[in-house]
């Protein structure tokens, strides 16, 4: 996702300068903030990293019109010592009494959410909003519309208890179809891959692809009956959600979080919450027009809608330096419905 942004607000005529991995590929001005992705340090390693790279562009903040950040929260500890206007995207969860608390002392800070859902834990606080602005990527040069005609359920994601792949497997093998799961096992999920997922690899349904490249990843998608995905939390926003519906296939999981905001129960595949109803759910996908869905995909999560939103939260974080109340910043930013 900030990938697709940065590459087009460099295309629309911004300067960009990009803090990221040294092995990023952009066309922006990169600055190295860690040798390798920080997904694959481990927590040590990626606090440091992230700390430093908050640092080096506090340093250099004055060279920039303004600053967008993806870091979550820490920058928020150099408030005083960055002058350039800044907003922030929230990418994680935002429940709990630790939120609650870090919000209370930072309710000023300019903020986007990914979804609606995501910021209702905080509905009853007065924050400085920028919108809500659902992420989008370059759908429609990227992903085609594929047939599903390979037969298989897919799985595209972590291997985590809050994507649900265990469940995942005993749904498509309660009804008889082949599942094929590229996914990713980090450190901390280990122990449930183990113990949850790995006992269930050995039937003859199950296909373990491991961690799929970005083309192999399209070419499952085109060719899936649909993706199945039981998240069993309340989701942020799902990628792969809108990656399987541009190549036309439906999504099979469970109405929480923003999924419903994301996709249409009946017409870009179903909601189901047990396990038979999911079952149920696989058995009948054939009914969605797979057409609808990617274009459906290509209207509302395109990298070029994506820029327009952020587009606007920019100029109301030039313009307005605080001026306006949250929710007149919202009502200004927010053009997905």
């Amino acid at each position: 996702m900030v990938s697709a942004l940065t590459e087009e607000l460099v295309r629309r005529g911004h300067e960009v300068t990009l803090f990221a991995a040294g092995t990023s590929s952009t066309s922006a001005r990169l600055r190295p903030a860690s040798p390798r992705p920080l997904w694959e340090l481990d927590s040590h390693e990626r606090l440091a990293y992230e700390i430093a790279e908050v640092e080096d562009v506090a340093r250099c903040s004055h060279q920039f019109d303004l600053i967008h950040w993806h870091l979550e929260f820490l920058h928020w500890l150099m408030a005083g010592e960055i002058q350039t206007p800044s907003i922030t995207t929230l990418h994680g969860r935002l429940d709990g009494d630790a939120i609650r608390k870090l919000f209370a002392h930072h309710s000023n800070e300019p903020v986007v959410s990914i979804s609606d859902a995501q910021r209702r834990p905080l509905s009853d606080l007065t924050l400085n909003w920028a919108g809500t602005i659902h992420h989008g990527l370059n759908l429609s040069s990227t992903y085609r519309l594929g047939a599903g005609d390979g037969g298989y359920l897919v799985f595209v994601g972590r291997s985590t208890p809050e994507k649900g792949l265990a469940t995942a497997i005993r749904v498509a093998i309660r009804c008889g179809l082949r599942l094929k799961i590229a996914a990713r096992i980090e450190p901390s999920d280990l122990d449930y891959h183990r113990s949850q997922v790995v006992p269930l690899l050995e039937h003859p349904l199950v296909d373990w692809l491991g961690e799929a490249t970005d083309c192999e990843k399209v070419a499952l998608l085109e060719g899936a009956i649909a993706l199945l995905m039981p998240i069993e939390w309340e989701e942020p926003f799902g990628l792969s959600f809108i990656e399987a519906l541009s190549t036309g296939t439906p999504v099979i999981t469970r109405p929480l979080g923003s999924v419903p905001e994301m996709m249409r129960h009946g017409e870009h595949g179903f909601f189901a919450d047990t396990e038979d109803e999911l079952a149920a759910a696989c058995l009948r996908i054939d009914s969605i027009d797979r057409a609808s869905c990617r274009k459906w995909a290509i209207e509302r999560f395109s990298a070029e809608r994506m820029t327009d939103d952020y587009e606007a939260a920019y100029d109301w974080l030039l313009g307005a330096r605080g001026v306006p109340r949250a929710e007149e910043a919202a009502a200004a930013s927010r053009t997905v419905g």
